[in-house]
């Protein structure tokens, strides 16, 4: 049976300006706070330092793990995390997939499209989304096969720039409890101590959340199973692989230094039916379809 209703747009881009206010909200003040302890890391503790040394080793360690973690949270926030074309649950597009007799394939009944294996439905992204992990609103975006690697980097990058900060607070509280409060900044002694308790209760929230986040992403890779799969207590119908194989398909290829880059792209083995023009057609009524034998 089939019945004809409105095409969804392919594009995944027009899935961006359809997410609500909330979500970017939250986008930007990832980006405000990471700004807020580059700020306080530099204005407070570097700039008003007498030791040289000090201040540039750490301004520049700093300043590029910041630059990291904003890299891959642009990445993960822009990269398609493996969109499913929707729409695409017609009996032309089925005959194109060239399957078995008695093969069953899955339509998403919220999408319309045929699901792959491991694809699940993201009701924030109106998607199907390839071996879908969660939806973070930190990121607006789905975690999923294309762009996992590119969260794991930020939730890392951050943590890393959380715990550097701690550590940066902790050491001027120190010099400033030994020296003149009113020489270890260029703030007055009542504003320094605010601005530096703000972001010691910043550094210390976020170096517990990224850090749980970057063990569990880690953790889902190592075990091929993501969130959703292991929420939903789904029995493992495909071949699991070894942790290191996993990890290197999460991460493009062979350990090498792209594996912590943010600017390297995946070169993960992709379906070929991905980038292939749909059949149009009329989209097929039943959920469950199985290929009729010869």
């Amino acid at each position: 049976k089939f019945h004809r209703i409105p095409r969804l747009e392919d594009s995944w881009i027009s899935c961006l300006f359809q997410r609500n206010f909330m979500y970017k909200k939250k986008k930007f003040i990832t980006w405000m706070l990471v700004f807020y302890a580059e700020f306080v890391v530099l204005f407070v503790m570097l700039l008003p330092s007498k030791n040289l040394t000090y201040s540039l080793v750490n301004g520049t360690v700093f300043n590029t793990l910041a630059f990291l973690a904003l890299a891959s949270h642009f990445r993960a926030m822009c990269t398609d995390p493996g969109a499913v074309p929707t729409g695409n649950a017609t009996k032309e597009y089925i005959e194109s997939l060239q399957l078995k007799p008695g093969q069953v394939v899955y339509k998403c009944p919220k999408c319309c499209s045929i699901k792959p294996d491991r694809a699940h439905h993201c009701s924030v992204c109106k998607r199907c989304i390839r071996k879908m992990d969660h939806h973070c609103p930190w990121v607006n975006n789905c975690v999923g096969e294309n762009n996992q690697k590119f969260f794991v980097l930020f939730t890392m990058y951050i943590a890393l720039i959380s715990l550097h900060s701690l550590v940066m607070v902790v050491f001027h509280f120190l010099y400033c409890f030994e020296d003149d409060w009113t020489k270890c900044s260029s703030f007055s002694p009542p504003a320094t101590v605010i601005l530096l308790i703000l972001l010691c209760f910043e550094a210390l929230l976020f170096l517990i959340f990224t850090s749980v986040m970057f063990g569990t992403q880690v953790h889902s890779i190592c075990t091929d199973e993501t969130g959703i799969e292991r929420l939903k207590g789904e029995q493992a119908r495909w071949e699991k692989t070894s942790c290191w194989e996993a990890m290197k398909s999460a991460f493009g290829g062979p350990f090498s230094p792209s594996w912590l880059s943010p600017f390297s792209d995946l070169r993960c083995k992709r379906d070929p039916n991905d980038h292939v023009a749909l059949p149009q057609g009329e989209i097929i009524e039943e959920d469950i379809i199985e290929i009729p034998l010869v």
